[in-house]
């Protein structure tokens, strides 16, 4: 199958495409060609939608798909892909199916034996990951932390012991309060880059800490979405590891889910010694 066999619009298909998360210029020329050869489009905001269509002189017919209507929309838009027509899937920004309602509609179609793709691109979570200085080889994204106290407890303690990178969303009207119950569950001292207006002219990226986060903006309102990136249980108990044995070292990177040889490695790293050394205890395992 050449290219352009491969990037033809088939019927029956839904199409996951993700849309910028600020700056038009990350669309994609598949997206682009997506957006303007399926039958219709199924947008989170149409408004917002027919906005980006107009900046790329796109004319297409759109059907509303968000968080209140996803169970009739969603049957509707499914009984369209049965019928043979083909449908693109887009979020306001970023990439559909992620902390959106996108996820059920994928699931409906795999229900129902529907083909679904994806025509990737932006996506806020992994575009601030790559920015934030944090480490980026194990890390767990959590969407927006719950607004009930006692989910929010529960989820808060879960993270407390989260030995990965994590990441939050968060809207500028709650930013203060989630980072009040982040210093208050894991310390001042917890490293935190606090990224917004992504990929846009005003693009802000802050590497700090949750205390000095929570001063910053005691005294300064937040402004636009914001992505949170905060570092782990693990980095933050690095300095505990040094003190480890070679043995130690390498059941601790297992538990955490590592094979054997990559745990070797990593307490390799951590205890400044040469690889062929640390393995020498693993013989008699």
């Amino acid at each position: 199958m050449n290219l352009e066999e491969k990037n033809k619009i088939v019927g029956g298909t839904l199409y996951v495409v993700a849309t910028p998360i600020g700056n038009l210029a990350d669309l994609s020329e598949r997206a682009i060609k997506t957006l303007s050869e399926v039958d219709f489009i199924a947008a989170e905001d149409t408004r917002n939608t027919l906005r980006l269509l107009g900046a790329l002189n796109i004319s297409k017919s759109l059907v509303s798909y968000h968080d209140h209507n996803r169970r009739e929309a969603g049957e509707r838009i499914v009984a369209r892909l049965g019928e043979g027509e083909s449908c693109a899937l887009v979020t306001d920004a970023g990439t559909p199916a992620i902390s959106d309602p996108g996820e059920d509609l994928v699931v409906l179609c795999a229900e129902r034996g529907i083909p679904v793709t994806s025509v990737p691109g932006a996506c806020a979570f992994v575009t601030a990951l790559t920015l934030s200085a944090l480490p980026t080889a194990r890390f767990v994204f959590e969407g927006f932390l719950p607004v009930k106290s006692k989910e929010r407890r529960e989820r808060l303690g879960t993270l407390q012991k989260e030995e990965r990178t994590f990441i939050l969303h968060e809207a500028p009207h709650k930013l203060k309060t989630t980072l009040c119950d982040l210093r208050e569950c894991l310390g001042a001292d917890r490293r935190i880059s606090l990224c917004r207006e992504l990929t846009k002219l005003n693009e802000e990226v802050v590497r700090t800490t949750l205390g000095e986060a929570v001063d910053f903006y005691s005294e300064h309102e937040p402004r636009g979405e914001y992505v949170l990136v905060i570092d782990g249980k693990a980095n933050v108990d690095n300095e505990n590891k040094n003190d480890m044995t070679p043995t130690e070292a390498i059941a601790y990177y297992e538990s955490s889910g590592m094979t054997k040889k990559d745990a070797i490695k990593a307490a390799a790293k951590l205890l400044g010694l040469p690889k062929n050394e640390v393995y020498k205890y693993t013989v008699n395992d």
